[in-house]
C-alpha cells in the first residue's frame, strides 16, 4: 500500500514539474511572439536610370530625372518626380522636337504584407503631372493639293512639294495630364531600393504650337490621337531614414 502512496505522490510531482515547465515555455513563447519589428520612416531619393539607358540606344532622345518619397504611415507615401526630357520626334512628313522640364505628384500605397522585418512594395498609386516645354519644328513637306504639285506626263513620275527645312520654334507651351501607377520595389541592401513601375496617361490639357500639333510632351511621353500615354520608371533610391515605428 506504501508503494501505491509513494508512486501516486512521484506521480503528482512529475506532473506539476510538467506543468511548470509548459507555463515557462508559453510565456517565453508569448514573449517571443509579441516582438516588434520597427521599420524606418524618412525621405527616399534616388534618380530613374531607365533615361540615360535609352539616350544611349536611342539618339534622338535625352533626359534625366529625379525621384523621392516620404513615408507618412505603415502603406502610404506621398512622392514626387522631377526632370529633364528632349525628344526629336519623326514623321512621314514632319521632324519635330520638344524639350523641357516637368514634374509629378502624387501618392503611393503598398499593397504587399511584409513579413517581419522585410521592406518590399507592391505599389498602387496616382500622379498629377506638368510640363513646360518648348517645340521646334525642324522640317516640313507642306500640305498642298495636287494641282500645285508638278506631273511629268510623258513618264508619269510624281514630284511633291519642296520640304521646308526653316526651324519654327515656340516656347511657353505646357502640358496637364493624370497618371495611374503600378509597380514593385525591393529592398536590395540596407536601405538600398530598386524599382519598376509603369503608369498609364490621361492628358487633361496641351497648350500646342501654332499650326502645329504637339506629337510629345516632356514628362508625359508621346501623345496619342486618344490623348493617353505610357510611361515606365526603373529606379534606384536610398532612404534617409528619421525614425522608426
Amino acid at each position: 500500500m506504501l508503494k501505491y502512496i509513494i508512486s501516486i505522490c512521484l506521480l503528482f510531482v512529475f506532473v506539476d514539474g510538467f506543468s511548470q515547465e509548459q507555463k515557462k515555455d508559453t510565456l517565453i513563447n508569448a514573449k517571443k511572439d509579441s516582438t516588434v519589428y520597427k521599420t524606418n520612416y524618412g525621405l527616399r531619393l534616388g534618380v530613374d536610370i531607365s533615361k540615360p539607358i535609352l539616350a544611349q540606344f536611342n539618339s534622338s532622345y535625352s533626359g534625366f530625372e529625379i525621384v523621392g518619397d516620404y513615408r507618412i504611415n505603415k502603406n502610404f507615401y506621398v512622392a514626387a518626380e522631377i526632370g529633364f526630357e528632349e525628344e526629336t520626334t519623326a514623321e512621314d512628313y514632319t521632324n519635330s522636337t520638344a524639350k523641357g522640364n516637368y514634374i509629378r505628384l502624387g501618392f503611393n500605397f503598398n499593397a504587399y504584407q511584409n513579413w517581419l522585418d522585410m521592406n518590399n512594395e507592391i505599389i498602387l498609386g496616382f500622379r498629377y503631372g506638368f510640363s513646360l516645354f518648348e517645340q521646334t519644328l525642324n522640317s516640313y513637306t507642306p500640305n498642298v493639293s495636287n494641282a500645285n504639285n508638278i506631273t511629268d506626263i510623258t513618264s508619269g513620275n510624281y514630284f511633291p512639294s519642296n520640304i521646308n527645312t526653316t526651324p519654327v520654334t515656340e516656347t511657353g507651351l505646357n502640358a496637364h495630364w493624370s497618371e495611374v501607377v503600378v509597380g514593385f520595389r525591393t529592398e536590395t541592401f540596407k536601405n538600398f531600393f530598386l524599382t519598376f513601375t509603369g503608369s498609364y496617361k490621361i492628358l487633361m490639357s496641351v497648350k500646342d504650337q501654332e499650326n502645329f500639333k504637339t506629337l510629345y510632351a516632356p514628362g508625359f511621353n508621346r501623345i496619342f490621337e486618344s490623348n493617353t500615354g505610357f510611361g515606365f520608371n526603373y529606379t534606384i533610391t536610398y532612404l534617409i531614414p528619421f525614425k522608426k515605428k
